[in-house]
Protein backbone atom coordinates (compact mmCIF):
# COMPACT_ATOMS: atom_id res chain seq x y z
CA UNK A 1 0.00 0.00 0.00
CA UNK A 2 1.47 3.48 -1.15
CA UNK A 3 2.15 5.61 1.71
CA UNK A 4 -0.25 8.73 1.42
CA UNK A 5 2.09 11.63 2.41
CA UNK A 6 4.53 10.63 -0.49
CA UNK A 7 1.56 9.86 -3.30
CA UNK A 8 0.24 13.05 -1.71
CA UNK A 9 4.08 14.77 -3.05
CA UNK A 10 4.05 12.57 -5.99
CA UNK A 11 0.84 14.12 -7.22
CA UNK A 12 1.95 17.59 -6.21
CA UNK A 13 4.81 16.92 -8.70
CA UNK A 14 2.30 16.25 -11.58
CA UNK A 15 1.11 19.84 -11.26
CA UNK A 16 1.78 22.54 -13.72
CA UNK A 17 4.81 24.29 -12.30
CA UNK A 18 5.32 28.39 -12.15
CA UNK A 19 8.04 28.95 -14.68
CA UNK A 20 10.42 29.60 -15.58
CA UNK A 21 11.75 25.73 -14.93
CA UNK A 22 14.84 23.97 -16.48
CA UNK A 23 13.82 21.57 -19.16
CA UNK A 24 16.10 18.62 -21.32
CA UNK A 25 14.33 17.06 -24.46
CA UNK A 26 14.84 13.85 -25.88
CA UNK A 27 13.69 13.70 -29.77
CA UNK A 28 14.38 11.54 -32.84
CA UNK A 29 14.38 15.07 -34.88
CA UNK A 30 15.14 12.93 -38.03
CA UNK A 31 12.06 10.62 -37.99
CA UNK A 32 9.51 13.66 -38.90
CA UNK A 33 9.26 17.08 -39.01
CA UNK A 34 6.98 17.57 -35.79
CA UNK A 35 10.25 17.39 -33.63
CA UNK A 36 12.30 19.90 -35.44
CA UNK A 37 8.73 22.24 -34.34
CA UNK A 38 8.90 21.34 -31.03
CA UNK A 39 13.02 21.49 -30.47
CA UNK A 40 12.78 25.01 -31.75
CA UNK A 41 9.29 25.71 -30.31
CA UNK A 42 11.16 24.86 -26.70
CA UNK A 43 15.10 27.05 -27.18
CA UNK A 44 12.90 29.86 -28.20
CA UNK A 45 10.96 29.87 -25.22
CA UNK A 46 13.53 31.69 -23.05
CA UNK A 47 11.08 33.20 -20.82
CA UNK A 48 9.30 29.84 -19.64
CA UNK A 49 12.11 27.00 -20.69
CA UNK A 50 15.29 26.87 -19.02
CA UNK A 51 17.04 24.19 -21.93
CA UNK A 52 19.74 22.29 -20.09
CA UNK A 53 20.51 20.05 -22.69
CA UNK A 54 19.24 18.20 -26.24
CA UNK A 55 19.36 14.51 -26.42
CA UNK A 56 19.16 12.59 -29.65
CA UNK A 57 16.95 9.13 -29.74
CA UNK A 58 17.25 6.00 -31.45
CA UNK A 59 14.31 5.14 -34.32
CA UNK A 60 13.96 2.74 -37.01
CA UNK A 61 11.78 3.39 -40.10
CA UNK A 62 12.19 4.19 -44.13
CA UNK A 63 14.36 7.30 -42.93
CA UNK A 64 16.88 5.06 -40.75
CA UNK A 65 18.92 1.51 -41.34
CA UNK A 66 19.11 1.18 -37.40
CA UNK A 67 18.42 2.60 -34.20
CA UNK A 68 21.85 3.53 -34.18
CA UNK A 69 21.33 5.31 -37.72
CA UNK A 70 18.42 6.99 -36.70
CA UNK A 71 19.74 8.55 -33.69
CA UNK A 72 23.07 9.69 -35.06
CA UNK A 73 20.70 11.33 -38.13
CA UNK A 74 18.49 12.96 -35.27
CA UNK A 75 21.62 14.46 -33.34
CA UNK A 76 23.22 16.07 -37.08
CA UNK A 77 19.35 17.22 -37.30
CA UNK A 78 19.12 19.01 -33.70
CA UNK A 79 22.46 20.79 -34.59
CA UNK A 80 21.39 21.86 -37.77
CA UNK A 81 17.97 23.14 -35.97
CA UNK A 82 20.39 24.99 -33.84
CA UNK A 83 22.50 26.05 -36.95
CA UNK A 84 19.47 27.88 -38.87
CA UNK A 85 17.93 29.32 -35.05
CA UNK A 86 22.11 31.01 -34.60
CA UNK A 87 22.51 28.60 -32.08
CA UNK A 88 25.58 26.95 -32.82
CA UNK A 89 26.68 27.84 -29.15
CA UNK A 90 24.61 25.34 -27.54
CA UNK A 91 26.39 22.33 -29.35
CA UNK A 92 28.13 21.48 -26.61
CA UNK A 93 25.28 20.69 -24.89
CA UNK A 94 23.92 18.28 -27.38
CA UNK A 95 24.21 14.46 -26.79
CA UNK A 96 24.04 11.18 -28.54
CA UNK A 97 21.19 8.80 -27.48
CA UNK A 98 21.21 5.10 -27.07
CA UNK A 99 22.63 2.62 -30.27
CA UNK A 100 19.56 0.45 -29.68
CA UNK A 101 16.77 -0.24 -27.78
CA UNK A 102 16.55 -2.01 -24.33
CA UNK A 103 17.42 -5.74 -24.86
CA UNK A 104 15.14 -6.30 -21.55
CA UNK A 105 13.64 -4.19 -18.68
CA UNK A 106 16.57 -4.68 -16.30
CA UNK A 107 19.19 -4.02 -18.70
CA UNK A 108 20.20 0.05 -19.94
CA UNK A 109 21.97 0.81 -23.04
CA UNK A 110 24.53 2.97 -22.14
CA UNK A 111 25.05 6.34 -23.67
CA UNK A 112 26.72 9.89 -23.55
CA UNK A 113 22.58 11.04 -23.14
CA UNK A 114 21.55 8.99 -20.28
CA UNK A 115 25.07 9.25 -18.35
CA UNK A 116 24.56 12.56 -18.83
CA UNK A 117 20.56 12.43 -17.61
CA UNK A 118 21.50 10.43 -14.83
CA UNK A 119 24.26 12.70 -13.04
CA UNK A 120 22.68 15.84 -14.23
CA UNK A 121 18.76 15.25 -12.26
CA UNK A 122 20.79 14.03 -9.25
CA UNK A 123 21.04 18.59 -9.02
CA UNK A 124 17.75 18.68 -8.35
CA UNK A 125 15.07 17.64 -5.97
CA UNK A 126 11.75 17.03 -5.42
CA UNK A 127 10.72 20.08 -4.69
CA UNK A 128 12.36 21.74 -7.40
CA UNK A 129 12.54 18.54 -10.12
CA UNK A 130 14.22 18.39 -13.70
CA UNK A 131 11.59 18.39 -16.40
CA UNK A 132 12.32 15.60 -18.87
CA UNK A 133 10.05 16.70 -22.16
CA UNK A 134 10.27 13.23 -24.40
CA UNK A 135 9.16 12.91 -27.94
CA UNK A 136 10.57 9.65 -29.05
CA UNK A 137 10.62 6.33 -28.15
CA UNK A 138 11.40 6.55 -24.27
CA UNK A 139 15.16 4.36 -23.94
CA UNK A 140 17.38 7.20 -22.80
CA UNK A 141 15.17 8.14 -20.11
CA UNK A 142 14.54 4.70 -19.42
CA UNK A 143 18.13 3.57 -19.60
CA UNK A 144 19.01 6.50 -17.14
CA UNK A 145 15.98 5.49 -14.77
CA UNK A 146 18.49 1.72 -14.87
CA UNK A 147 21.68 3.40 -14.34
CA UNK A 148 20.72 5.76 -11.44
CA UNK A 149 16.98 4.73 -9.88
CA UNK A 150 17.27 7.97 -7.18
CA UNK A 151 16.69 10.08 -9.98
CA UNK A 152 12.72 9.01 -10.56
CA UNK A 153 12.16 11.33 -7.04
CA UNK A 154 14.26 14.37 -8.86
CA UNK A 155 12.83 14.19 -11.85
CA UNK A 156 8.94 14.71 -14.20
CA UNK A 157 8.83 13.00 -17.36
CA UNK A 158 7.08 14.53 -20.00
CA UNK A 159 5.91 12.06 -22.89
CA UNK A 160 4.32 11.77 -26.22
CA UNK A 161 4.05 8.13 -26.54
CA UNK A 162 1.69 5.17 -26.91
CA UNK A 163 -2.26 6.19 -28.16
CA UNK A 164 -5.35 6.97 -26.09
CA UNK A 165 -6.45 4.98 -23.40
CA UNK A 166 -9.46 4.54 -25.24
CA UNK A 167 -8.00 2.99 -28.33
CA UNK A 168 -8.42 -0.13 -28.95
CA UNK A 169 -3.86 -0.85 -28.96
CA UNK A 170 -0.92 1.07 -27.99
CA UNK A 171 0.95 0.04 -31.60
CA UNK A 172 2.10 3.90 -31.30
CA UNK A 173 5.47 4.66 -33.36
CA UNK A 174 7.16 5.68 -30.20
CA UNK A 175 5.80 2.74 -27.85
CA UNK A 176 6.13 0.42 -29.92
CA UNK A 177 9.81 0.68 -30.65
CA UNK A 178 10.81 0.01 -27.06
CA UNK A 179 7.91 -1.53 -25.11
CA UNK A 180 10.44 -2.58 -22.34
CA UNK A 181 11.55 0.76 -21.94
CA UNK A 182 7.81 2.32 -21.78
CA UNK A 183 7.44 -0.29 -18.95
CA UNK A 184 9.82 1.35 -17.01
CA UNK A 185 8.96 4.74 -17.17
CA UNK A 186 5.39 3.58 -16.48
CA UNK A 187 6.12 1.30 -13.88
CA UNK A 188 9.27 2.77 -11.90
CA UNK A 189 7.05 5.19 -10.11
CA UNK A 190 8.23 8.53 -11.82
CA UNK A 191 5.96 11.72 -12.03
CA UNK A 192 4.75 11.10 -15.50
CA UNK A 193 2.69 13.59 -17.78
CA UNK A 194 1.86 11.37 -20.86
CA UNK A 195 0.03 13.21 -24.04
CA UNK A 196 -1.72 10.18 -26.34
CA UNK A 197 -1.32 10.27 -29.53
CA UNK A 198 -4.27 8.28 -31.57
CA UNK A 199 -6.88 9.82 -30.16
CA UNK A 200 -5.81 13.08 -28.43
CA UNK A 201 -2.98 14.70 -30.08
CA UNK A 202 -3.68 13.20 -33.43
CA UNK A 203 -6.13 16.49 -33.73
CA UNK A 204 -2.70 18.69 -33.73
CA UNK A 205 -2.51 19.44 -37.20
CA UNK A 206 -1.66 22.23 -39.65
CA UNK A 207 -2.19 22.86 -43.33
CA UNK A 208 0.02 24.90 -46.04
CA UNK A 209 -1.71 27.80 -46.51
CA UNK A 210 -1.26 28.81 -42.65
CA UNK A 211 2.39 27.73 -42.79
CA UNK A 212 2.83 30.40 -45.73
CA UNK A 213 1.07 33.14 -44.42
CA UNK A 214 2.68 33.11 -40.65
CA UNK A 215 6.07 31.66 -40.94
CA UNK A 216 7.58 32.10 -44.68
CA UNK A 217 9.68 34.87 -44.67
CA UNK A 218 10.16 35.58 -41.20
CA UNK A 219 13.65 33.80 -40.65
CA UNK A 220 15.52 30.80 -42.09
CA UNK A 221 14.42 28.30 -39.53
CA UNK A 222 10.90 29.17 -40.55
CA UNK A 223 11.20 28.67 -44.49
CA UNK A 224 12.82 25.40 -43.31
CA UNK A 225 10.08 24.59 -41.72
CA UNK A 226 7.58 25.11 -44.28
CA UNK A 227 9.45 23.84 -46.91
CA UNK A 228 10.34 20.54 -45.17
CA UNK A 229 6.68 20.22 -44.13
CA UNK A 230 5.45 20.85 -47.44
CA UNK A 231 7.76 19.05 -49.43
CA UNK A 232 6.94 15.57 -46.84
CA UNK A 233 3.27 16.27 -47.05
CA UNK A 234 3.45 16.35 -50.66
CA UNK A 235 5.67 13.27 -50.73
CA UNK A 236 3.20 11.10 -48.63
CA UNK A 237 0.29 11.68 -51.27
CA UNK A 238 -0.87 14.75 -49.65
CA UNK A 239 -4.27 16.55 -51.15
CA UNK A 240 -4.31 19.93 -52.34
CA UNK A 241 -5.65 20.37 -49.01
CA UNK A 242 -3.46 18.42 -46.96
CA UNK A 243 -2.51 18.61 -43.50
CA UNK A 244 0.22 17.75 -41.23
CA UNK A 245 0.72 16.43 -38.04
CA UNK A 246 3.00 18.44 -35.54
CA UNK A 247 1.67 16.49 -32.01
CA UNK A 248 5.53 16.75 -30.65
CA UNK A 249 4.67 20.28 -30.57
CA UNK A 250 2.25 19.48 -27.63
CA UNK A 251 4.62 18.06 -25.25
CA UNK A 252 6.24 21.29 -24.53
CA UNK A 253 2.75 22.86 -24.77
CA UNK A 254 2.24 21.19 -21.19
CA UNK A 255 4.82 23.47 -20.13
CA UNK A 256 4.50 26.64 -21.87
CA UNK A 257 0.95 27.07 -21.04
CA UNK A 258 -2.76 26.82 -20.89
CA UNK A 259 -3.16 24.76 -23.71
CA UNK A 260 -4.20 21.35 -22.83
CA UNK A 261 -6.49 19.88 -20.68
CA UNK A 262 -5.81 16.62 -18.15
CA UNK A 263 -6.82 14.75 -15.40
CA UNK A 264 -4.79 12.05 -12.70
CA UNK A 265 -5.21 8.89 -13.50
CA UNK A 266 -3.75 5.27 -12.24
CA UNK A 267 -0.96 4.84 -14.55
CA UNK A 268 -1.57 1.71 -17.04
CA UNK A 269 0.84 -0.72 -17.85
CA UNK A 270 2.20 -0.97 -21.58
CA UNK A 271 1.82 -4.69 -22.40
CA UNK A 272 4.20 -6.57 -24.98
CA UNK A 273 1.02 -7.17 -26.70
CA UNK A 274 0.26 -3.64 -27.54
CA UNK A 275 -2.83 -3.48 -25.40
CA UNK A 276 -2.72 -1.48 -22.05
CA UNK A 277 -4.10 -3.37 -18.68
CA UNK A 278 -5.65 -1.12 -16.42
CA UNK A 279 -5.03 -2.09 -12.43
CA UNK A 280 -6.83 0.31 -10.29
CA UNK A 281 -3.92 0.66 -7.57
CA UNK A 282 -0.24 1.91 -7.87
CA UNK A 283 0.91 5.82 -8.64
CA UNK A 284 -1.28 8.26 -10.20
CA UNK A 285 0.03 9.99 -13.43
CA UNK A 286 -1.19 12.93 -15.41
CA UNK A 287 -3.09 11.93 -18.97
CA UNK A 288 -4.22 14.60 -21.39
CA UNK A 289 -6.60 14.64 -23.01
CA UNK A 290 -7.00 17.05 -24.65
CA UNK A 291 -5.49 20.18 -26.83
CA UNK A 292 -6.32 23.28 -27.62
CA UNK A 293 -5.60 23.30 -30.77
CA UNK A 294 -5.58 27.16 -32.24
CA UNK A 295 -4.50 28.68 -28.77
CA UNK A 296 -1.32 26.45 -28.89
CA UNK A 297 -0.78 26.83 -33.00
CA UNK A 298 -0.85 30.63 -32.53
CA UNK A 299 1.97 30.48 -29.49
CA UNK A 300 3.70 28.40 -31.68
CA UNK A 301 3.92 30.87 -35.08
CA UNK A 302 4.61 33.47 -32.61
CA UNK A 303 7.40 32.24 -30.83
CA UNK A 304 8.73 30.54 -34.29
CA UNK A 305 8.17 33.64 -36.38
CA UNK A 306 10.35 36.15 -33.91
CA UNK A 307 14.05 37.17 -34.78
CA UNK A 308 16.34 34.14 -34.70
Amino acid sequence: MLNPTLEADHIKRLEKPALPVDVIIDTDTFNEIDDQYAVAYLMKSTDKLNVKALYAAPFLNSKSTSPKDGMEKSHEEIKRILSLMGRADFYPHVYKGSEAFLPSETVPVKSPAAVHLAQLAMEYSPQKPLYVVAIGAITNIASALLLNPDIKDRIVVVWLGGHAHHWPDTREFNMFQDVAAARIVFGCGVPLVQLPCMGVVSEFKIGGPELEFWLRGKNPLCDYLVDVTTRDAIADGGLPTWTRVIWDVTAVGWLTGDFTLDRLVHTPVPEYSNRYSFPQAGRFMRYVYHIHRDALVQDLFNVLGGSV
